[in-house]
């Protein structure tokens, strides 16, 4: 019966582990919607190297993440929706460009505040952006000597 026992206390150990990880695999995603951030969109050129669930990034810290990216047939950009942090108020003359965080390394959604003294909305379109910049196009023209069109 002892044997029984010992099964049973495992079984309910790894059931323990295994729910700990799904909680906390699903508020590392960000998969539970918490009331406490708001949405700003933004329209990039080239959204090429970022998806749902993106940091954004301000002064290098991490205020919120890419919420949605669609591609818009009117203008034929996409457009994001990122969710930020309730409390991070951004000058409504900030803008938002895709950065790299290195050759190898992944991309992610910067902020970089301006100066007014009035702030987004929450809602509100970010109109100064900065869309992907292909790497390898930038090696083409230091290739063919940096001519341009």
């Amino acid at each position: 019966m002892s044997h029984n026992t010992t099964e049973v206390v495992t079984g309910g150990v790894v059931l323990v582990a295994a729910i700990a990880f799904l909680v906390y695999a699903a508020q590392a995603t960000g998969f539970s919607r918490d009331t406490g951030n708001y949405d700003l969109t933004a329209s990039f050129r080239s959204a090429e190297g970022i998806s749902v669930g993106t940091d954004v990034r301000l002064a290098g810290v991490k205020i919120g993440t890419v919420s949605d990216l669609d591609l818009n047939p009117q203008t034929f950009r996409a457009d994001a929706t990122v969710s930020l942090i309730q409390g991070i108020e951004l000058p409504d003359d900030s803008s938002i460009l895709i950065s790299s965080e290195g050759l190898l390394g992944g991309n992610f959604v910067e902020i970089v505040p301006g100066g007014s003294p009035f702030n987004y909305e929450p809602g509100s379109e970010i109109l100064d952006t900065q869309g992907a910049v292909s790497l390898i196009s930038l090696m083409l023209k230091f290739v063919s000597g940096g001519e341009e069109e």
